[in-house]
């Protein structure tokens, strides 16, 4: 519950992961916020840059081995870790779980893009993680707002009523 005495005005959301589940959580979050009129800023860091590098945005992969809340999508049965390790269950499962998001009408990672920045949602990409993935400004999709290093990032999450979210 928000106490009105201390209204949420930004969130500062950071996507370190690149699974599926944590690249669309990142995306439901920083999407709600600007619903809400909330502004809002996701900052893409390590493994998370799999969701604005345009490579890699296209077929988001969810983890299977060592997930222990692994549940086949549509069907609800946990899946035991170890089936993971068989080749074609993670391409299986991750295309499953496409499929269940598309059949809830929820969009691709690049529209979803296109519905955060259009409601004036800022994206940013981690100077670190660019460095150490070899990465261009050019590899990543067009609604970076622009590339920090985490004090720059520090200093935009700043301020009254700002909160900063990890997935």
């Amino acid at each position: 519950m928000n106490d009105n005495n201390y209204p949420v005005k930004k969130v500062n959301i950071i996507c370190a992961k690149g699974n599926i589940e944590d690249i669309y959580a990142a995306l439901v979050l920083g999407n709600g916020a600007v619903m809400e009129g909330i502004e809002a800023n996701l900052f893409f860091t390590f493994f998370g840059m799999e969701g604005i590098v345009k490579k890699w945005m296209k077929k988001p992969h969810t983890a299977v081995v060592g997930n222990p809340g692994m549940r086949l999508p549509g069907l609800g049965t946990r899946m035991p870790t170890l089936m993971g390790v068989i080749p074609g269950v993670e391409a299986m499962v991750s295309g499953m779980m496409r499929k269940q998001m598309d059949d809830l009408d929820v969009p691709p990672i690049d529209e979803f893009l296109d519905l955060f920045t259009a409601g004036g949602g800022k994206l940013y990409a981690c100077k670190l993680a660019m460095d150490m993935f070899k990465l261009k400004e050019e590899d990543l999709t067009e609604h970076i707002s622009g590339i920090l290093t985490v004090g720059e990032f520090y200093e935009l999450a700043g301020g009254e009523g700002s909160h900063i979210i990890f997935t």
